[in-house]
């Protein structure tokens, strides 16, 4: 090895050793977020015709893999969904075997209630229903048809938030808007991360829910209708 490789080895070494600390960093920050994460326990059958005895821990993450990216809408969902399950489940395990959900039509809202509650319209355990009054969710334990709505409190969601929403699903949000509404949405997203879920959600036990599927697939998925949209250029 000549003077100058070895001189230049030696130079690299600092940074490589710096490089080695920021990950660390990068990893601890990272590990104390994952603290953070709310997490929900679901119990499932242990393989494909077998016993109720398998636990998972479900969180935002993935959920994110599943819808496709982290939202407001995917915190909201999972959040209330949470509070929602707590009340059906006191003993903290949801048993996916015996809940069934409705949902509002929001693709956000749909996934999670899919994901987390393993209800399929097809085992009459989910159906969509834009007719839920003051929720957006309603969730049944199967055994005992005990049902609660799930809603976010109002004056929660900032307003500015659906205004610019509505303007977007019409696709009338020129490029920086839509970055504006990104950043408040994930603006209130951490909102609901940092605070108590019961300050922002509100569950109702329904004593007459009636399990009633509906079957529509005309609903629009409003997360990809500005897809091919412009980046803002300011």
């Amino acid at each position: 090895m000549t003077k100058n490789s070895l001189y230049a080895l030696l130079m690299l070494i600092p940074l490589f050793g710096c490089q080695s600390v920021a990950n660390k960093q990068v990893d601890k920050d990272r590990i104390v977020i994952e603290e953070k994460l709310p997490i929900i326990k679901v119990l499932d059958t242990d393989f494909s015709k077998g016993r109720l005895t398998l636990v998972h821990e479900i969180n935002l993450h993935d959920l994110e893999k599943f819808h496709g990216h982290l939202c407001d809408g995917l915190v909201v969902g999972f959040l209330g969904i949470q509070e929602g399950l707590e009340v059906l489940y006191p003993n903290g395990v949801i048993d996916r075997t015996n809940t069934r959900i409705v949902s509002k039509s929001s693709p956000c809202l749909t996934d999670v209630a899919i994901y987390v509650t393993g209800g399929r319209y097809q085992y009459n355990s989910f159906y969509v229903d834009d007719e839920i009054q003051n929720g957006f969710y309603i969730i049944q334990r199967k055994d005992n048809n005990e049902s609660v709505k799930v809603q976010l409190k109002k004056g929660v969601k900032p307003a500015q938030i659906d205004v610019l929403g509505g303007k977007a699903i019409l696709g009338d949000l020129p490029p920086c808007a839509l970055d504006t509404l990104k950043f408040l949405e994930d603006e209130f997203s951490k909102k609901l991360l940092s605070t108590n879920p019961k300050e922002n959600f509100s569950i109702t036990k329904l004593k007459d829910f009636k399990w009633n599927p509906i079957l529509k697939n005309t609903y629009i998925k409003t997360d990809i209708i500005n897809k091919n949209k412009s980046k803002c250029t300011k």
